[in-house]
């Protein structure tokens, strides 16, 4: 007579997860997103297709699109990890510390433009996709939401500093912030005009400080400074 078999425990098993596969689908996956960004830059996205990804990737096509879906996820893809590069947090993180209208503006505008230069292709090449592409314009208007999302905290720190123009909004600080730090103005002096990338830095950075801040900050500083030092001390 057959033994009865063991009863069911109740726990669900846990599909065992082998490490080594893990690693080989992190290189997979890495390996086809590189390979996307080079042919997007050298053909263009609208010139690109999954087939050329997995081609030149040496991966089938079904493994490209298990791994990262079609080409507008891997254009998603590459936007979202810009966008979680350190250099955005450590931004905002020194504009929240900074003390004086003029640092937080010369620590934001030396951020961002770091940040500009190490992505400036991938930018450009979103902005191509989404005059082809309705996901990939979905993806434009998503990144550019979060970036004036990340201006708006240096506003906000200018704002808490009193350091605005008499009557500016956060929303009119923004939209100046946008204009003077936004990807266009960095495509325009550096990629268009052949401005270095330090000098187009400067000069943003003082065109953003000319057009936001208080022009009676220079003059109540020194009287600040005269008060503290008049102060009587204690004791």
């Amino acid at each position: 007579m057959n033994p009865a078999p063991p009863a069911p425990s109740g726990k669900a098993g846990r599909p065992y997860q082998s490490p080594r596969r893990a690693q080989a689908a992190a290189e997979t996956r890495a390996t086809i997103l590189a390979t996307a960004m080079r042919l997007f830059l050298e053909h263009g996205y609208g010139g690109v297709t999954v087939s050329d990804i997995a081609r030149e990737a040496s991966i089938a096509v079904p493994t490209v699109y298990a791994s990262t879906g079609g080409k507008s996820a891997i254009l998603a893809t590459l936007i979202d990890t810009a966008q979680r590069d350190p250099i955005v947090e450590a931004t905002l993180s020194a504009v929240r510390d900074r003390r004086t209208p003029h640092d937080v503006i010369r620590v934001l505008a030396h951020g961002v433009r770091v940040d500009n230069e190490c992505y400036h292709d991938m930018v450009q090449v979103m902005v191509a996709a989404a005059t082809l592409d309705e996901t990939a314009t979905a993806t434009l208007v998503e990144s550019d939401r979060r970036y004036r999302q990340h201006l708006a905290q240096a506003a906000h720190r200018l704002q808490d500093l009193h350091a605005l123009r008499p009557g500016m909004t956060l929303d009119r600080a923004t939209d100046i912030l946008w204009f003077y730090l936004g990807h266009q103005a960095w495509h325009l002096l550096v990629a268009d005009r052949q401005w270095s990338w330090d000098d187009a830095e400067a000069w943003l950075g003082e065109q953003a400080s000319t057009a936001l801040l208080d022009p009676g900050l220079e003059q109540r500083a020194p009287t600040r400074a005269r008060r503290r030092r008049a102060r009587p001390r204690e004791g």
